[in-house]
């Protein structure tokens, strides 16, 4: 069974904004545009981002709460994550919130200090005793529960064995293989197959940086919620990722551009066009269907490399309510369901990451997928190299993905250099989060 996992208990910020969609200096209460259908029935809506394998399955979780619940009218609001941040922003300025909210750690504190997700604690409806004592906290503050962990995940290499066999590549010994190693083995694949097959999808995305940053002995942000890392480092991480783009081991800029926007399934390792791609363990599912064929999660490089390892646990998703919500106990009952009923984590296995449940988690172990069952031995297996958890993301956290990408493809144009990257990078991170220190 995969073990209980760590997690860094996040601190309560001040002054929030939320920049995407602030009108003003008060927000006011939010309101769902759900409302009641005409026999009575109780109507919610839920949001949420994902994969075609996550709707397929938050479908399925839908239909048969509302089966157990004939009085209640669950209705689907989804999209693609880049897509899903300014939905809700709209959607919340304009006091027409979903009544369920699935929060990501960089934007839940945002959403939660300007008052606009209601406290699970204070919910009737809401059961969170047997949520593992690891995690279970992961979406307090100082005013509640304002988020319920709904799995957890760890930052991996999704590999493609078929690929690396076709290559005449041997697969690393993930257990001790440096950056340079990574290097080296992507580079093999892509001039053994002609560029064909490349050995690697961009690894440049601000989660990754972190695993590197803490590596380091550094992190991406500190406990006051200001950038923690070096420029030093920041700057030999450009440096690496030109390298890969320079030497032709990943794709050009364009094209990594537009697999950045397509997603998981649509990646290189999703496509059968690459061996290595860095993904969420969870997204394993939703590669390997797209594959259609076997794959592995590998560790990180440079975990033995450095002052430390990198590898962190990270609560994958949190199920919210709307702080004005028309139906806040009935939309709570949907969030219990979530988490505690064994019946949903048996529809979405390991695709929000292993339950927090740990009862739920006991009941559904042996009737796992393959590739959920790869996920959670691959937490399992790490468990020994993580060291701690990372502290909360500050306010404005949400918008380090697009700063990065912005930075990562005016790299890959050679528009500017390394040391130029890592300067407009830590610019505007620093003008974008709020620190929560004096």
């Amino acid at each position: 069974m995969p073990p209980r996992l760590r997690a860094h208990p996040p601190g309560h910020r001040r002054n929030p904004l939320l920049r995407a969609v602030a009108t003003g200096g008060v927000f006011a209460l939010l309101a769902t545009a759900c409302g009641d259908g005409d026999d009575g029935t109780v109507e919610l809506r839920f949001s949420w981002w994902g994969s075609d394998s996550r709707h397929a399955a938050l479908q399925e979780v839908i239909e048969n709460f509302e089966a157990d619940n004939p009085g209640i009218s669950v209705t689907g609001d989804y999209t693609d994550w880049a897509n899903y941040w300014d939905r809700l922003a709209t959607n919340t300025a304009a006091d027409d919130s979903p009544d369920i909210i699935m929060q990501d750690d960089a934007y839940l504190r945002e959403y939660g200090d300007r008052g606009a997700l209601a406290d699970l604690g204070e919910l009737d409806t809401v059961d969170l005793t047997d949520l593992d004592p690891l995690v279970a906290e992961s979406g307090d503050t100082d005013d509640g529960t304002i988020g319920a962990v709904g799995g957890v995940n760890a930052m991996t290499i999704v590999a493609d064995p078929q690929a690396f066999e076709e290559a005449g590549v041997e697969m690393p010994d993930d257990e001790n293989w440096t950056w340079e190693e990574y290097a080296e083995t992507a580079a093999e694949i892509t001039e053994a197959t002609d560029g064909e097959v490349y050995g690697t999808q961009s690894p440049a995305n601000e989660n990754v940086f972190q695993v590197y940053a803490r590596q380091h002995g550094e992190n991406l942000f500190d406990e006051d919620g200001d950038t923690a890392y070096s420029d030093t480092t920041l700057t030999s991480w450009y440096e690496f990722n030109e390298r890969l783009v320079d030497e032709g081991v990943q794709p050009s800029a364009s094209r990594s551009v537009e697999l950045t926007a397509a997603g998981p399934e649509q990646s290189l390792v999703g496509l059968n066009e690459g061996a290595m791609a860095f993904f969420w363990s969870n997204q394993l599912v939703a590669i390997e269907a797209a594959a259609g064929r076997d794959l592995e999660l590998l560790r990180m490089p440079g975990e033995t490399e450095h002052e430390r390892t990198g590898l962190f646990y990270k609560p994958g998703i949190y199920y919210s309510v709307a702080a004005g919500s028309d139906h806040p106990e009935e939309a709570g009952q949907f969030v219990d369901h979530l988490l505690n009923d064994p019946a949903a984590a048996e529809v979405t296995q390991g695709e929000m990451g292993i339950p927090p449940n740990l009862e739920v988690r006991d009941t559904i172990a042996d009737d796992l997928g393959e590739a959920d069952t790869k996920a959670a031995e691959f937490i399992d297996a790490i468990e020994d190299s993580v060291i701690d958890g990372n502290p909360p993301q500050p306010v404005g956290a949400g918008e380090v993905v697009d700063i990065n990408l912005r930075v990562i493809e005016a790299l890959g144009f050679g528009d500017i250099t390394p040391d130029q990257a890592s300067e407009q990078f830590t610019s505007e991170v620093q003008d974008a989060t709020e620190p929560s220190g004096p």
